[in-house]
């Protein structure tokens, strides 16, 4: 039992020089070369086949990340202006010009107003049903592919951890092989170790950043389509009160 505990504590104690040892290492790659070099060092030494992967989660994440910030950037519109254009063809009853209104404006409030004036004439209840339908499909669309980044968000840490699993096992083969448990004869496996699940906590955060950037923008989108869509059915109403007597 004593023997198995000093062989433990000799691990613990290996792995606390190693961690030590890799970040002295990456400080002074850092001064000699600069980051990039630096960062270049440590993915070598990390492994191509683990970190390999955890690149490859952090670029289809940033490229899904990327696609999404354009989809969403294009999506906001002065919702303001829309309804204020919409409200004034309305009160001249000149349904023609607030559907060409909202057909020339791009986003989804501005479709959701389309489909709704379209169904003008088809009483409040049609009007509200379709709102409320296409509704539904443009907030499917605004979150499209945020589920793949949350994939990867949890893909790069598990494939550090994977990576970090193959490490110690290869210290461990070391130590049996050469049948010493000195921290010269674990460092490798360690350092191994200790790049890859830096690497995908690295990842993952980065991911997770622009993941609630996107999450917020989506939100605010969410809640002005709720609000202009009310607002529309008041058009809607005043209208028919005005002109279907």
């Amino acid at each position: 039992m004593k023997k198995y505990f000093a062989k433990t504590f000799m691990s613990l104690c290996a792995l606390g020089i190693s961690s030590v040892a890799f970040a002295q290492e990456a400080a002074e790659v850092a001064v000699e070369g600069g980051m990039y070099q630096a960062l270049k060092t440590k993915f070598i030494e990390g492994g191509a086949n683990f970190m390999s992967l955890v690149a490859i989660a952090l670029i289809f994440g940033l490229a899904f990340c990327l696609e999404r910030i354009i989809y969403l950037n294009l999506a906001e519109t002065n919702s303001s202006k829309l309804l204020k254009g919409i409200e004034d063809a309305l009160d001249k009853g000149d349904v023609e010009g607030a559907k060409a209104i909202a057909r020339d404006t791009r986003g989804p409030i501005a479709s959701i107003a389309y489909q709704g004036l379209m169904r003008i004439d088809q009483g409040i209840d049609v009007v509200e049903k379709s709102i409320v339908s296409y509704g539904g499909v443009q907030g499917g669309l605004l979150e499209k592919n945020m589920s793949w980044i949350t994939l990867f968000i949890a893909m790069a840490p598990s494939l550090g951890f994977l990576g970090t699993v193959v490490g110690m096992v290869m210290a461990f083969d070391k130590i049996e092989q050469v049948g010493d448990i000195s921290p010269t004869v674990v460092a490798g496996g360690m350092k191994v170790a200790l790049i890859t699940t830096v690497g995908g906590l690295v990842v993952a955060l980065i991911l997770q950043v622009f993941y609630n950037y996107l999450l917020s923008k989506l939100e605010a989108i969410l809640n002005q389509m709720e609000d202009a869509s009310i607002s529309l059915l008041d058009m809607v109403i005043k209208y028919n009160l005005k002109f279907k007597k």
